[in-house]
């Protein structure tokens, strides 16, 4: 058994390269030699959303508060609220974020895959992001 303590691990300010707006990350667990998975609670101002990314395993959101929307590549843009339960295939090109007037926060859960869980590709645009009002 393992317990990782509140306040262990430092919030982060999510990286202008990868994040549109004020983004706040606070890591939950990272993956070790029993477990290939990595988590982190999400943190998104009004307006702020991720850039268009791919997880080689996948991506499981778990919204915990606030409104936010959500969109696969090709598909129209989603909202969803605290208790909903996002899947993104692995390899699906998406992104996520808050609502343009309400702050939303998601647990993130995806798993490692020869060290990465994560492919980060462009900014998604306003003109996209604005496609939801």
């Amino acid at each position: 058994m393992e317990i990782t303590r509140l306040g262990t691990k430092p919030s982060a300010k999510g990286p202008a390269d990868w994040f549109t707006g004020a983004v706040r990350i606070d890591p939950l667990f990272d993956a070790n030699e029993a477990r290939r998975g990595v988590s982190a609670t999400v943190t998104f101002e009004p307006g702020a959303r991720t850039a268009w990314h791919t997880h080689p395993l996948g991506q499981t959101l778990i919204i915990v508060s606030g409104l936010g929307w959500v969109q696969r590549e090709g598909g129209p843009v989603q909202e969803v609220r605290p208790g909903d339960v996002v899947w993104f295939e692995a390899n699906e090109k998406h992104w996520h974020g808050a609502s343009a007037t309400n702050g939303m926060s998601h647990i993130a859960i995806q798993e490692n895959l020869n060290g990465k869980v994560v492919d980060w590709l462009e900014h998604v645009t306003d003109e996209q992001y604005n496609a939801a009002r």
